[in-house]
C-alpha cells in the first residue's frame, strides 16, 4: 500500500445509534463504512453464515459497539477476529463490566467501557494508520 492511502475503517454499531464516530474517522482522513450488525439485515450477516463480507474484507480497521450479552454480536466479534488481516487494529466499545465477563474474547482487542471520546477515536485512526504503514 503506497502511504499516501488511508484504509477504511468498518464502524459497526446498532440501528438506532447514530453517534459521531464516522464523522469524526473521517475527519481524520479515513473512507469510512458503517453497518448496523445483523438486525440491518433481517437477522442475517455474511459473518455468521460462514460467508465472506465486503466490508470486513476491505477493513484496514473495525471499530464494534454492539451488545456482548448477545450471541450473534459476540459470535460476529470472533469472525472479526479470526478474518481480520494480522495487525489491523480492532477496538470494542462495551458496557462497564462486560470487559471482565467477556474478557477471553477481547483478547487482542483494544476495550473502551465507555462512550468512545474524540480522543479515543483519533488514537484508533492512528493505529489503523501505522497499520497501514507497516502493511506488506
Amino acid at each position: 500500500m503506497a502511504t499516501d492511502e488511508i484504509g477504511m475503517i468498518l464502524d459497526v454499531t446498532p440501528g438506532d445509534y447514530e453517534g459521531f464516530e464516522r464523522k469524526l474517522l473521517e475527519g481524520t482522513g479515513h473512507r469510512v463504512e458503517v453497518c448496523h450488525g445483523p438486525e440491518e439485515r433481517g437477522g442475517k450477516c455474511p459473518m455468521l453464515e460462514g460467508e465472506t463480507c465486503n466490508l470486513i474484507e476491505e477493513a484496514h480497521g473495525v471499530v464494534f459497539k454492539l451488545d456482548l450479552e448477545r450471541e450473534t454480536h459476540r459470535r460476529i466479534l470472533e469472525n472479526y477476529k479470526r478474518v481480520l488481516p494480522a495487525g489491523a487494529p480492532l477496538a470494542v466499545a462495551v458496557e462497564p463490566g462486560q470487559e471482565e465477563g467477556y474478557a477471553h474474547l477481547l483478547e487482542d482487542v483494544h476495550v473502551w467501557s465507555h462512550q468512545p471520546t474524540s480522543s479515543d477515536l483519533d488514537g484508533f485512526a492512528a493505529l489503523v494508520e501505522a497499520a497501514d504503514y507497516t502493511r506488506e
